[in-house]
């Protein structure tokens, strides 16, 4: 049994779409950053970053969304969300992952957490003006060079599609037309027609 630290509206929807997705034996705890939750004692003793999602296993916790997805597709191989036979592939996939990681959710979080990053509210404002330059460009390569399709990493569904899908949730609130993106685009309205994906996002929301 799993236990999925969550909050709505992060990138935590990832791993909680690709459990489901598993039909991984999990439990969720939702988190309430409006209440600093993600700061409190009980929580910061489950992940001392502060941060979602963390994910409860018997073998320990893990944190950092990429390496969540891929210990969920590993340890549920019947599912087939990742190419675990193919050390290429694999490693595909973490590249994709890890750019969504390391570049495209750090442009979005130039918006509202420019605190990480200086301390004149000058600059947080100019950050925030970068930020449908940077999440747009970021899309376009993804669009343009590094999504095959239909699914991210082509025929077969993987743990870069509920990643993807997650982070492009966040675009319209970057101003960034999603429809500029016509295969990400597609992708996602795909996403959202997905049983998994549409049990998920129900949940989320009660």
């Amino acid at each position: 049994m799993f236990k999925l630290y969550y909050a709505t509206g992060t990138c935590a929807l990832a791993s909680h779409i690709a459990l489901e997705e598993a039909g991984a034996d999990y439990t969720t705890e939702r988190l309430s950053f409006k209440t600093n939750q993600q700061n409190s004692p009980e929580y910061l003793a489950i992940n001392p970053k502060g941060r979602v999602p963390a994910l409860v296993t018997d073998r320990g916790i893990l944190t950092e969304t990429p390496a969540m997805l891929a210990f969920i597709a590993q340890t549920h191989p019947k599912a087939k969300l990742a190419p675990m036979d193919d050390a290429f592939a694999f490693a595909e996939v973490q590249s994709f992952n890890s750019y969504l990681c390391s570049t495209v959710h750090i442009n979005h979080a130039h918006k509202m957490r420019g605190a990480r990053w200086a301390t004149e509210e000058s600059s947080f404002a100019d950050m925030k003006r970068m930020i449908p330059k940077t999440v747009g460009a970021s899309f376009a390569l993804i669009e343009a060079k590094m999504f095959k399709g239909p699914w991210v990493m082509g025929e077969q569904y993987t743990i870069c599609d509920p990643y993807l899908f997650t982070i492009a949730q966040w675009l319209e609130g970057d101003s960034v037309d999603i429809n500029a993106t016509p295969k990400v685009a597609e992708h996602f309205k795909r996403m959202a027609e997905r049983p998994a994906v549409r049990k998920v996002l129900e949940a989320e929301k009660a």
